[in-house]
């Protein structure tokens, strides 16, 4: 593994770019050794910064868990990064574009917890069981890290490019609808951009919450009740500018629309 020292240098410059919503190399160019536990160490370095710092966390998400986005980022495993609060928009939100980096849209069913889940041997009956609800959600991808050439350690250590997400439509339990057959269209400015069916997230949406709590007890970690788990995206990711307005329509669950000014 990489050095402590270096691990909190690359912490330290993260924050920093997201302060200054800058860019910075590819830090496998810069460190050819850097391991995905690396990854993993910086991006939990970083959020201890930001807890520091006064930020509080509300859950995870979990990104790369459909063959749309492996194939469209070349990232062959999922990964997963933290939520903090003040990223969570709440539906009809106007967004700063400014406060964010390589903005792009990802659409997504969202978890919340009732109970504690934890790993290693959690299933999709565990997720089931401990979920309190399931609701739309759009993420908000922010890269910190230039986005070319860009592999999975870069993608880890900028936290997964979590940069916000928007709550909206109906919540329901997951025993009143068939979560594998959720769909979602979504716009840009009234035109149809992406659309897609949550089971392409590893076949059911609740897979990647396991996964997600399988991994983490790796690192001697858990989800905990009240927590909102992002579980992936089931479109590829769609960009936006300055200006646009962004709205999917989950049919029977809802829909979410939020601009970006």
């Amino acid at each position: 593994m990489l050095d402590s020292s270096v691990i909190g240098e690359i912490a330290d410059e993260l924050v920093e770019a997201g302060r200054t919503r800058a860019t910075v190399p590819l830090l496998t160019v810069r460190h050819p050794g850097m391991t995905v536990d690396d990854a993993y160490a910086v991006q939990r370095l970083w959020a201890e910064r930001g807890v520091a710092a006064g930020r509080r966390l509300v859950g995870r998400k979990i990104g790369l868990t459909s063959k749309v986005m492996q194939v469209a980022t070349g990232i062959t495993e999922p990964d997963y990064g933290v939520i903090f609060g003040d990223e969570v928009h709440q539906n009809g939100a106007s967004i700063r574009f400014d406060s964010f980096s390589n903005v792009r849209i990802e659409v997504e069913l969202a978890f919340v917890l009732g109970k504690p889940l934890s790993g290693p041997d959690c299933t999709i009956f565990d997720v089931l069981a401990a979920t309190d609800y399931v609701v739309p959600a759009l993420e908000i991808l922010s890269s910190r890290i230039e986005m070319a050439g860009r592999t999975i350690v870069d993608t880890i250590s900028d936290n997964a490019a979590m940069g916000g997400m928007v709550l909206g439509g109906n919540p329901v339990k997951v025993g009143d609808v068939d979560l594998r057959w959720v769909s979602a269209l979504l716009y840009r400015n009234q035109t149809i951009e992406e659309t897609g069916v949550a089971a392409a997230v590893l076949g059911h949406p609740a897979a990647g919450v396991y996964w997600l709590a399988n991994k983490l007890a790796q690192h001697g970690a858990g989800l905990k009740a009240g927590e909102i788990i992002l579980a992936g995206s089931f479109t590829r990711p769609m960009w936006v500018e300055k200006g646009d307005t962004v709205h999917a329509d989950y049919g029977p669950l809802g829909a979410i629309t939020c601009r970006f000014e």
